[in-house]
């Protein structure tokens, strides 16, 4: 069960107990593709829990587009390093598009820290009113 966080795993022992000690890749992504969205969507000094949990406000960011894109891409790349350990080697690049210029998309590639060291890849895109969603 280290798949899930600490809070989601107290919610799992009630409700399931009977799946203490069974591994779920699948819960353990989605827990984790949850845990992002927390973290990327939440502007830093917005939380007590710390100034710097979330990113930055990306309307700062966007007001220099495009040279502000590697700027965003090391921002999102240090919140998951730093806030999401079950990750680890975040790689995060920008996918230029010509489809819908009031979006942005990244890329988010990493390695699954615990026993089946799987690589994951997730797409962000960073929507006009600053909001992002993850795929």
């Amino acid at each position: 069960m280290n798949e899930e966080r600490l809070l989601e795993r107290i919610r799992t022992w009630e409700s399931e107990p009977n799946r203490r000690g069974r591994a779920d890749t699948i819960r353990q992504i989605d827990s984790i593709l949850a845990h992002l969205r927390r973290i990327l969507n939440t502007r830093q000094g917005g939380v007590p829990i710390s100034d710097s949990y979330g990113i930055p406000d990306l309307n700062d960011f966007l007001t220099s587009y495009p040279e502000s894109v590697t700027g965003v891409e090391k921002s999102i790349r240090q919140a998951v390093e730093k806030y999401e350990p079950r990750l680890q080697s975040v790689k995060v690049h920008f996918l230029p598009q010509e489809e819908d210029l009031l979006c942005l998309r990244f890329q988010i590639t990493a390695r699954i820290r615990s026993g089946s060291g799987r690589n994951i890849l997730i797409e962000t895109i960073v929507n006009s009113d600053g909001r992002i969603s993850l795929k």
